[in-house]
């Protein structure tokens, strides 16, 4: 997966927006100002992902060198995940897809089902 998919992949999802938060290479994908995603635009060698905090070690302990802790993230929650490998994009899709559902369900109920619905 290159940055061009990643990113229509992101923004593929229902209310999912695009922000330069940090600075001008620190792309963000949020979902109502939370961010499900994250990566450096100009080497786009990682991605960080929000991920439940079980299946964080699991994918750490079966993708070891590929997805580790989140770099300069809480590390319970996120994850680094390197693109310089040959993961499978319908992987790294269900990674993010998983990443987005995480904000979705801390969204309000109203919310929660419009996004839901649509994703």
């Amino acid at each position: 997966m290159n940055i061009e998919q990643f990113r229509n992949f992101c923004l593929s999802l229902p209310g999912a927006a695009e922000d330069l938060p940090f600075d001008e290479n620190t792309l963000c994908f949020k979902l109502k100002g939370k961010i499900f995603s994250i990566c450096d635009i100009d080497e786009f060698e990682s991605i960080n992902l929000k991920c439940d905090p079980a299946k964080a070690v699991e994918l750490r302990e079966n993708y070891p060198g590929v997805v580790m802790p989140g770099y300069h993230m809480n590390k319970k929650h996120w994850n680094t995940v390197s693109m310089q490998s040959n993961l499978p994009a319908e992987l790294l899709e269900e990674w993010i897809l998983d990443s987005y559902k995480l904000v979705v369900a801390k969204l309000t109920k109203k919310e929660r089902t419009e996004f839901l619905n649509k994703g």
